[in-house]
């Protein structure tokens, strides 16, 4: 059996010292009290008395009263009174040699003392710390608090402390995983987001630090064709924290992008330009194609073996991409590689509400938004997809729309990304959560915590687009996703780089 130290179980297994069998050692253990040195009253009787200290030693002792005895050894000072004259005079001899006084001398037993029980049980029954081999890393130790302090940054968004070269995460008894930080920026209609992540697992990483806000890029574009002053504004602050907290990693790789504002705003370039003066973060825009590839790589773990055609769509604030995925009997390991179809609505949550209005939306003005959404994919060219049992096709929707239906579905308090990312819904419970957001009125959708004000008047539009998706594509369940773009750019670098090609997880090797 292995101790959870990493060393031998310990004979005892970490049972008092009163109930193991050596009982002399135990005794001689709990003699030593108040610096003193356990054993110095027994050698002062001994040198007067001889090798024996039979002599030095009482007479009720020996015969009528042990348990006596055994309180003048477990207080350790206390000094017999038959032989008390040799003892003195051999405290004189130690002066008269050299010695300091008696707490040096205990000091220097305590010494002997831990280098003689040095690798066993402590006293109170703990592993004693295991020494450091020459292959672990020198700052192995402060591994958890650097781990705590990380995803604390994570939580509280304050600024993370800056990342060690060299520094690694360990997971239990396996090896250390690789230390390269990559990093992934995505500035859209509605957010601006931000994921600073490490590889772990083939196809898996550790999210080090996050970052997301509200910024409403594209607010006022579909009338005007520009970006507005104050949305610029906002989105150039909220890239500022992002460029802070770039700055406080070592980051091997990053990739920031920028989606439809930017692509259809007159001033799009000019924006980026400007970007680039105050914040130092040089964006590139993206196409439709990539942004629906990026899609699809960034949710390609939620799609099942059994899994043979999926229709996969992201929501945005201004555009809106759906990928066709039919996969075979030999699947890649880029999911991407399996669209067979996509296409790339130029509509989203905020050009839709701001056409049709977000705050008072009544069924005929939803249906209204829905004909929009049809019309636009009836001139989408893509073969039906035909169903032979219902684990062979569903749809994965990843968007703030379809999260939001997933946390008002479960009822939760406030909004939980681990409880809300990859479950499942039926096509009864989506039309369920529809209609229950349709009969609230525009205080209720604030008031709810997985909605709030931000998105009250956004929600609705989102699930126009949703309900116009449905209807082209009929299927029993919806699995939801809360990742996409930038999930998919750290897979892409990631797996550019072969960091899971060069750092294999297995037990018991390391990264090289």
């Amino acid at each position: 059996m292995e101790d959870p130290e990493g060393g031998a179980k310990p004979q005892f297994d970490g049972a008092p010292a009163a109930q193991r069998k050596d009982g002399k050692k135990s005794r001689r253990r709990k003699g030593k009290r108040g610096g003193q040195n356990r054993n110095a009253p027994q050698a002062a009787s001994q040198t007067a008395s001889g090798p024996s200290g039979d002599a030095a030693r009482p007479t009720e002792n020996t015969a009528g009263n042990p348990s006596r005895k055994r309180k003048r050894r477990r207080r350790g000072n206390t000094v017999p009174q038959t032989g008390a004259a040799p003892q003195a005079s051999v405290q004189h001899q130690k002066v008269a040699d050299g010695a300091a006084n008696p707490a040096g001398d205990s000091e220097h037993a305590s010494r002997r003392n831990r280098r003689k029980h040095r690798g066993k049980r402590g006293l109170q029954g703990r592993p004693l710390t295991p020494e450091k081999t020459a292959s672990q890393p020198s700052s192995a130790a402060n591994q958890p608090s650097a781990r705590a302090n990380s995803h604390a940054d994570a939580r509280s968004g304050d600024q993370p402390r800056p990342h060690r070269a060299g520094e690694r995460e360990h997971h239990g008894f396996e090896h250390a995983w690789p230390d390269e930080l990559y990093a992934a920026l995505d500035l859209g209609t509605n957010n601006c987001r931000l994921l600073i992540a490490q590889p772990t697992r083939p196809g898996q990483f550790r999210v080090v630090d996050a970052f997301s806000r509200i910024v409403r890029l594209g607010e006022g574009l579909a009338a005007s064709g520009r970006l507005s002053d104050e949305a610029m504004d906002r989105a150039v602050d909220a890239l500022r924290v992002c460029a802070g907290k770039l700055k406080n990693r070592e980051i091997r790789r990053m990739r920031l992008i920028a989606t439809e504002a930017c692509r259809q705003a007159s001033n799009g370039e000019a924006f980026l330009e400007r970007v680039v003066a105050e914040t130092g973060l040089d964006l590139e825009i993206i196409d439709r194609e990539t942004e629906a590839r990026l899609a699809v790589s960034g949710c390609s773990s939620l799609v099942g073996r059994e899994t043979r055609s999926v229709v996969l769509f992201d929501i945005g604030g201004g555009s809106s991409e759906i990928a066709v995925i039919r996969i075979g009997e030999n699947r890649f390991s880029r999911l991407a590689n399996h669209i067979t179809h996509w296409t790339s609505l130029p509509v989203g949550v905020v050009t839709l509400s701001e056409r049709h209005g977000g705050r008072d939306v009544t069924p005929d003005v939803f249906e209204g938004m829905v004909s929009e959404v049809a019309g636009m994919l009836s001139g989408f060219d893509c073969p039906d997809i035909e169903v032979a049992q219902s684990t062979d096709f569903h749809l994965i929707g990843t968007s703030g729309t379809v999260t939001t239906l997933a946390g008002v579905h479960l009822d939760l308090p406030r909004y939980d990304r681990r409880k809300v990312d990859g479950i499942w819904l039926s096509d009864d419970e989506v039309s369920a959560m529809q209609a229950k957001l349709l009969s609230w009125d525009f205080a209720s959708r604030a008031a709810n915590p997985c909605i709030g004000p931000d998105r009250a008047d956004l929600v609705l539009a989102g699930c126009a687009i949703l309900e116009a998706i449905r209807r082209r594509w009929p299927s029993p369940r919806m699995r939801v996703a809360d990742r996409g773009l930038r999930e998919g750019l750290l897979t892409d670098m990631m797996a550019d780089d072969g960091v899971w090609r060069r750092h294999r997880n297995r037990r018991g090797q390391r990264g090289r």
